[in-house]
C-alpha cells in the first residue's frame, strides 16, 4: 500500500517561540501544552532552549519541562518508563509523540517490522498500527508504503528531529568521514580521467600511424600500376613494330618471287 504525503506540509513553532519571550511560570507550562498539542509542530529545540522555559526545570512545573524535552529527543517507549516525571498525555499529544517515535525508529532503518513498531509505539492492533502510520504519512513526516504481506513499513524519507548539543560532535565527525571519503573518491575519478586521456591520445596516434601507413600503401600500389601499365604499353609497341617488319619482309619477299616468275 503507497501513501502519498499531504501536499501542504507546515511549521507554527515560530508563533510559541515569539510567545514565549513574553511567558512565565504557568503561562509557560500552557504554552507548552499547546505546542505538544499543534498540528505540524514536531521539533521544538528551539523553545526547549528559549530562557523562559528552561527556567521550568527548576520550579514544580518542570514536569512540563521534560515533556517537551521528551518530545523533542525522546519516544513513546521512554514516556512509559518515566510517566511519574512527566505530565499525562492528551490523546492529540499522545499520537504526535508515537509519530515522531516513527521518525526515530526511521533513522535507524528504513524497513521496520510491525512488530518493533507494535512494541516501540505500546500498540497491540496492526489495524490501529497501519491507521497511525497513515496518519503519519499524511502529516508528511514520513513517506513509505506499509508492506502488508511482509508485515513492515519501508520508510522512503523522515523528518528530521531535534539534535542533543552532545550528538554535535558526533555528526560533525560523521561529516567529515563524509568529506574524506569524497574526496578520495573524487581523487580516484581524476586519476581515472588521467588514464583515460592518455588512452585516447594513444589511440589517436595510433590511428594517424595507420592512416599514414595506408596512405603509403596506397602510393605503393599507385606507382606500381603505373610503372606496369607503361611497361605493357612498350611491350605492345615493340610487338607492333616486330609485326609490322614481318609484314614488311613478307611483302619484299613476295614481290621478289614475282620478278623471277617473270624471267
Amino acid at each position: 500500500m503507497v501513501i502519498e504525503k499531504n501536499p501542504f506540509p507546515g511549521n507554527a513553532l515560530e508563533q510559541f517561540v515569539l510567545l514565549s519571550k513574553s511567558t512565565k511560570g504557568a503561562a509557560c507550562s500552557e504554552l507548552i501544552k499547546q505546542v505538544l498539542e499543534a498540528p505540524g509542530v514536531y521539533v521544538f529545540g528551539e523553545l526547549l532552549h528559549m530562557q523562559n522555559i528552561e527556567e521550568l526545570s527548576n520550579t514544580p512545573q518542570k514536569n512540563f519541562y521534560n515533556t517537551l524535552n521528551l518530545f523533542a529527543y525522546g519516544t513513546y517507549k521512554d514516556y512509559l518508563a518515566n510517566k511519574k516525571d512527566l505530565i499525562e498525555l492528551s490523546p492529540a499529544q499522545k499520537k504526535k509523540l508515537q509519530h515522531l517515535t516513527i521518525v526515530t525508529l526511521a533513522t535507524k532503518s528504513k524497513c521496520i517490522p510491525y512488530n518493533t513498531l507494535l512494541e516501540e509505539l505500546g500498540i497491540t492492533n496492526v489495524r490501529d498500527l497501519e491507521d497511525l502510520i497513515i496518519e503519519a504519512i499524511y502529516a508528511d513526516i514520513i513517506h513509505g508504503k506499509l508492506d502488508q504481506k511482509n508485515s513492515q513499513l519501508e520508510v522512503d524519507y523522515a523528518i528530521g528531529r531535534d539534535i542533543r548539543p552532545e550528538d554535535i560532535n558526533v555528526i560533525v565527525n560523521c561529516l567529515q568521514d563524509w568529506c574524506s571519503a569524497c574526496e578520495g573518491v573524487l581523487a580516484c575519478v581524476e586519476t581515472q580521467i588521467h588514464r583515460a586521456n592518455n588512452e585516447k591520445n594513444k589511440s589517436m596516434l595510433r590511428k594517424a600511424e595507420v592512416e599514414q601507413e595506408i596512405s603509403n600503401i596506397k602510393k605503393t600500389l599507385k606507382t606500381q600500376l603505373q610503372e606496369r601499365s607503361d611497361g605493357t604499353d612498350e611491350a605492345m609497341a615493340t610487338d607492333n613494330r616486330e609485326a609490322a617488319a614481318i609484314s614488311e619482309k613478307g611483302k619484299k619477299s613476295t614481290k621478289i618471287k614475282g620478278l623471277k616468275l617473270l624471267r
